[in-house]
């Protein structure tokens, strides 16, 4: 149900730019400290597209800015391989929350604070095609403390769920292979470390997909789009390798469009066509 205190509009498309940056500028002349701003939406729903924008924004107003994706924090895939072979096959793929360096990211934080042109702050990349963290040689330099650090990332705000939902599996991946609910389990408890983090987030934007359906189509589309644009597709899928991998994240992404709505300070909800079909203003109820 909507919180009583929300108020909601209808926006078309180009005026979400708008109306998000001007809320934006009221946050940030109440607050002293860098403006932390969460950004969640599942994959594919545009959230990287929207968190630059903001942080273009700012910068056309003369504001020190950044855009962090949550992704750019995974662990690498050494450190993922150690955590299947001890933990869970399933912990090989990267994504599902256990998968972050949370410390790397809290880390980075803190020096962002304090970065000066003498003091530059190293932030970490993730390179996707070779499915591992860049060197640290190649990560972007930031020699100014952003006023604006714009955090995106597809779980960003999600609570652990009831122990008593993870027993049965929804989809194929979990009843063939994780039958007896350890991974789910470890993730689920993996995620209860995420919460300090996201208390660190001064304002959170959900933006909210119809369902997961829709979240599957997207990803496709964007996996199709991918393939189109490279000769040598050695990195995309086939369609029963993307059900495949979407499957890792299915549960949680479900959680994420029943619970999240309740956690944000700004919601977003999307049509089929990822276009704005109302914003909600909202008193957030996150711990």
């Amino acid at each position: 149900m909507p919180n009583k205190n929300a108020s909601t509009r209808n926006l078309a498309d180009p005026e979400l730019l708008d109306w998000l940056w001007s809320r934006t500028e009221q946050w940030l002349n109440r607050s002293r400290r860098p403006l932390l701003l969460g950004l969640s939406g599942l994959q594919a729903s545009g959230k990287s597209t929207l968190a630059q924008a903001l942080v273009d924004r700012a910068h056309a107003q003369g504001l020190a800015a950044l855009a962090l994706s949550l992704d750019d924090f995974y662990l690498t895939r050494r450190e993922r391989g150690h955590l299947a072979r001890a933990v869970h096959p399933l912990l090989a793929t990267r994504g599902v929350p256990g998968t972050h360096d949370i410390r790397l990211l809290d880390a980075t934080l803190n020096a962002l604070a304090y970065a000066t042109p003498r003091k530059p702050v190293r932030v970490p990349r993730f390179d996707k095609a070779r499915d591992t963290r860049r060197p640290p040689s190649r990560w972007p330099r930031v020699a100014q403390a952003p006023r604006l650090i714009v955090l995106e990332g597809w779980c960003l705000g999600l609570a652990p769920q009831p122990l008593g939902t993870l027993l049965d599996p929804i989809n194929s991946l979990e009843a063939n292979e994780d039958a007896d609910a350890r991974w789910r389990l470890w993730v689920n408890d993996r995620l209860r470390t995420y919460q300090a983090l996201w208390r660190r987030l001064h304002k959170l934007i959900v933006l909210r997909a119809p369902d997961w359906p829709t979240i599957h189509r997207w990803r496709t589309e964007a996996e199709h789009q991918l393939r189109s644009r490279h000769r040598q597709p050695l990195h995309t899928m086939d369609a029963a390798a993307m059900r495949r991998f979407l499957q890792h994240y299915e549960r949680l992404s479900r959680h994420a469009l029943m619970t999240l709505p309740k956690r944000a300070d700004v919601l977003v909800q999307l049509d089929i066509r990822r276009r704005p079909s109302a914003i909600q203003e909202r008193a957030a109820t996150r711990p």
